[in-house]
Formats: structure tokens, C-alpha cells, sequence
């Protein structure tokens, strides 16, 4: 359904339905999928071991109760808290409420989650992750399946960002049956799993399933029991063929080496890649799901595949900025054109920096910039240089892309500060990262929508009467949801969205997101 069908219905059913809605991918996300298809999220490579979601009930909930009974009341044992509760930030780092989550149905909130798209501007990336971190009371119903927990785990995982998920898992304890099969999934990607094997062999219980088992038996040479556990496995049923035969082969390479290739596995798990890593038969991982890219990243792969899975990491938030550049940084090209153009690019445009050279800056800066933003890493080139460009004096063309870079920074409003606008674009972009649009009105429907947003426009009802429920947390993943859904072309949901990030306080977040919606306009 789009936006203007939506509001067909009437402006509050109309918009309750439009935020319950998954967003459209965009083109570069579905391009990113491979094959035509959108990459799998979370809940289909995970080991087994997340249920189907339930569906979410509308945001227009019943004025009244519907009998006079007395309502239902969930009981959770004291001596045995939700997990829905951890997080690694309390309200003094993330600026919320610890009751984010407290008004709201877990059952709903865990549908919301999961619904959010998985690519956005990074600002609102960064809300999402940090929502997805934030310590919190549990919402209503939050029982012994921990399911917001699990929902916010698997929504990580589905951004890529397997460091945060994995921190979140050690908070709550690896014990937790279900966290450790997520935790045991991160390190086979992020190549850690003789730690998650060590755990497995003082837990056998923990093992997600028996190839499991069987692969940590093998990597911690005990070859002969992870044999044994195969036969017992076979014998009770509990692989299946394809699984046995890879497992088979996996123990005895003398077998791999003679048989002919396996068939392509009908359900990918990073266990599987795994195993089919180790009998010689990997797999590329530019059409696999994004998280996959980390197994890049374990220093085993040709420096050309780990710069472009570093891209596509970085293009998404899940690496530091930093690591794209040690990638970059780590070797010297050695052709020219395409992915080596911005290698050599980036290069050049360090060496400029460490030496202080402006006047090879003025060419390097501006090359750079254009390449990578091509590709729509212009967001991390701006974390990694814009700190270093501070106080340069660089000539007119070199001095307005450092402008625009810093603009994708946290240090945007002092940027804005220190630079004379020399265009009617960078005056309109100065204005809004001061936050005062009042002498602005824009030429595009971007920019009058984000002026709008600066100069008073109301929020939408349906999310400020969510806050005045007690339920910040829901608000804000259905104001995201809103925004995502804007990017699809709807600048009046862009303006609603943003002002209301200003109404409850985040102002940051606002200024940040319309900086990003403006500058990246190509690339959204």
C-alpha cells in the first residue's frame, strides 16, 4: 500500500496502517540481494532458532474494554527476570526512559521490530541500533520466552552488526539456550567459534543441533567423537542426507577430494557455509546475506573480496569507518578502474593527510569524494576524514566537500559555525544543521519538507498520542517506519517524522537525518 492510499482511508486509520507496514527496499538494497530477490534477514540463516513472528494488532486499540471482567494479568517470577530487560546502555547514554518499552505489548513490539528495514540514512540506522541496545523495563506480557530480547538480537543480525548483537548475548549470559545459538552463529561468521565450542563442550546441552556438536568436536581435534556423534546422529535421525554428506566429508577429506561437488545446501546457516568452506567448496558471499561478509573480514580471503565486503559493511554502519580504511590501506592496487580507482583514491588522499600537504589535498579530497560517493560510502569517508580536515584552509572546491563531509559527522553544527556558505545550498544546509530554518524556505520538496519540519509542523497524532501512553519506545520504531516509508517518495512522511523526533527530544537525531536526507538525496 503506498502513502496516498494509506491516507485514502482517513488521516488516523490511514496512518496507523501506513506505520504498521513493512518499508519498501530500495533499489541499491535490492540490487544488494542478488538474483532479484531481497537477501535473507535473520529469522531464515539463523540455526534454527527463531519462531515465526506473531502479528501485530493495529494501533488504534479499543476505547473501552469489551466485558466487565477483570483484564488479564501477566505474572512474571521475581526470582526469574526478563531478559527483555538488558541492554548495554541505561537512560543516561541513550537519553531515554527506562519505561521506552513499558506501556507497550511485546507481542506488537517484537512485530515492529523485525518489520524495520534493514538499510536507512545512518542517523536512523544509529536510532534503530540504539533502541536495539537500550536498557530497559520490560514491556506488557513479557514472559519466559524472552522474545523482545531474541527480536532485538535477530534484528542486529539482520543489520549486520554482529559486535553489538554479540555484546548484547554477553550481558544477558551465553547460557540462555536460544542467545547461545545466536552467539555460536556470530562466531562462525566473525571467525571466534573455538570460544563458542570451548562453551559448547562444558554445555553439550547448548549445542543448537548435532552437526553442531560434530563441528566443535572436530575443531577441537577430537576427531573420533565427532565421528561418533555423526553415526549416532545418522542412527537416530536427527541429520538429514545432505547434512550427513557434508558432515561425512567434512571428517574425511580424503572423500572430499574424490566426489564430485556438492549440490548447493537448500537452507544456508553459517554453520553450513562453514562446512562447505572447509571441504573447499565456499561460497561467495556478495549474493548472501550481508553478515555473512564478516567471514571476509578473517583475514583468509584475496584482498580484492575483503575490500568489497568491507564496503559493503561499511555502506550499511556495520564496520567502523576505520576498518574500510585499514582494508583500504592494507596493500597496493594492482589494476586500475572500478574498485582499485577508490583504493588508489583513498590512498592518495591518507598519504596527502599524514604529510600535510594541502595543495595534494585540494585534488585528492574532491576525487575521493566523488568515487566513493558512486558507491555510497560517502557517509564513512566522512567520519574518517572530516576530523582530520578540521581548521584547513583548503581553496573553494577542496573547502566545500570537506563542508558537506562534515556535515555527515557529529560535529555538524560546528561545522556549520566555521564555514561561509558560498552557495544558496550550503546556506540552506548551514541553517538546518543550526537548527533554525526560519530564514529559509527551499527550492525542491525535500528541502520544504525538512523546513517545514524545523518551523512548527505538527507531528502526527497517532505517535504523540503513543508517547502520552507510555509507549516511547513503540512511537519511535513506527516514526522510523514513517521516515523509511518517506524515503520511497513521500516528503510530507519525511517532515512528520523528523518533527516529531524534535518533540520528543532528539533533536540530534533530526538535525542529523535531514543533513543525510539532503546531502544524500542521490543515494536514497
Amino acid at each position: 500500500m503506498t502513502p496516498r492510499a494509506a491516507a485514502s482511508l482517513g488521516p488516523a486509520l490511514g496512518l496507523a496502517l501506513l506505520l504498521a507496514l513493512p518499508p519498501a527496499p530500495t533499489a541499491a538494497q535490492q540490487q544488494a540481494g542478488g538474483g532479484g530477490g531481497d537477501p535473507l534477514s535473520a529469522i531464515d540463516w539463523l540455526s534454527r532458532s527463531v519462531a515465526v513472528q506473531p502479528t501485530a494488532p493495529t494501533v488504534n486499540e479499543p476505547p473501552v474494554a469489551e466485558s466487565g471482567a477483570p483484564p488479564e494479568i501477566t505474572v512474571t517470577p521475581l526470582d526469574d527476570p526478563s531478559l527483555d530487560a538488558v541492554g548495554l546502555y541505561g537512560p543516561a547514554e541513550t537519553g531515554l526512559p527506562r519505561s521506552l518499552w513499558a506501556g507497550s505489548e511485546e507481542s506488537l513490539l517484537v512485530t515492529l521490530i523485525a518489520a524495520e528495514r534493514r538499510q536507512s540514512l545512518p542517523a536512523i540506522d544509529d536510532l534503530l541500533t540504539l533502541l536495539l541496545l537500550a536498557r530497559a523495563d520490560p514491556p506488557r506480557g513479557a514472559g519466559a520466552e524472552d522474545a523482545m530480547f531474541l527480536a532485538r538480537i535477530d534484528k542486529l543480525l539482520d543489520l549486520a552488526r554482529l559486535e553489538e548483537a554479540e555484546a548484547l548475548i554477553g550481558a544477558a549470559g551465553v547460557e540462555h539456550p536460544a542467545a547461545f545459538r545466536r552467539w555460536f552463529d556470530i562466531s562462525l561468521l566473525m571467525g571466534t567459534e573455538n570460544v563458542a565450542c570451548a562453551q559448547m563442550q562444558t554445555r553439550p546441552a547448548l549445542a543448537p543441533t548435532l552437526p553442531a556438536r560434530v563441528f566443535c568436536l572436530a575443531r577441537q581435534g577430537d576427531w573420533n567423537a565427532a565421528a561418533l556423534t555423526l553415526g549416532t546422529a545418522r542412527a537416530i535421525g536427527a541429520v538429514s542426507d545432505a547434512e550427513e554428506e557434508l558432515l561425512t566429508r567434512f571428517l574425511d577429506p580424503a572423500i572430499a577430494e574424490d566426489s564430485a561437488p556438492l549440490a548447493a545446501p537448500d537452507r544456508l546457516s553459517p554453520l553450513i557455509f562453514r562446512l562447505y568452506e572447509a571441504i573447499g567448496e565456499g561460497m561467495p558471499t556478495a549474493s548472501l546475506p550481508l553478515a555473512f561478509a564478516h567471514a571476509e573480514l578473517r583475514g583468509l580471503s584475496a584482498w580484492r573480496t575483503e575490500v568489497e565486503a568491507a564496503e559493503r559493511l561499511a555502506r550499511a554502519g556495520a564496520i567502523p569507518p576505520q576498518e574500510l580504511a585499514r582494508i583500504y590501506l592494507s596493500g597496493t592496487p594492482a589494476a586500475s578502474g572500478g574498485i582499485w580507482e577508490r583504493v588508489d583514491a583513498v590512498q592518495v588522499l591518507d598519504r596527502a593527510l599524514d604529510r600535510g600537504d594541502d595543495a595534494a589535498l585540494a585534488d585528492a579530497l574532491p576525487l575521493a569524494a566523488e568515487l566513493l560517493s558512486a558507491v555510497h560510502l560517502q557517509p564513512a569517508l566522512a567520519r574518517l576524514v572530516a576530523p582530520r580536515l578540521a581548521g584547513r584552509e583548503l581553496p573553494p572546491p577542496a573547502a566545500a566537500t570537506a563542508f558537506r563531509l562534515a556535515l555527515l559527522t557529529d560535529a555538524y553544527e560546528e561545522a556549520a559555525q566555521a564555514y561561509e556558505p558560498q552557495t544558496e545550498e550550503e546556506r540552506f544546509l548551514a541553517a538546518i544543521a543550526r537548527g533554525d530554518a526560519s530564514a529559509i524556505a527551499g527550492d525542491s520538496p525535500r528541502q520544504r519538507a525538512v523546513v517545514s519540519a524545523f518551523t512548527g509542523l505538527a507531528p502526527p497524532e497517532v505517535l504523540t498520542g503513543l508517547v502520552a501512553e507510555d509507549r516511547l519506545g513503540e512511537a519511535l520504531l513506527r516514526a522510523i517506519a514513517l521516515f523509511n516509508e518517506g524515503l520511497s517518495g513521500d516528503p510530507q512522511a519525511v517532515a512528520e517524522a523528523l518533527a516529531f523526533f524534535r518533540t520528543v527530544g532528539l533533536e540530534d537525531v533530526a538535525r542529523q537525518t535531514a543533513l543525510q536526507y539532503l546531502i544524500l538525496e542521490a543515494v536514497v
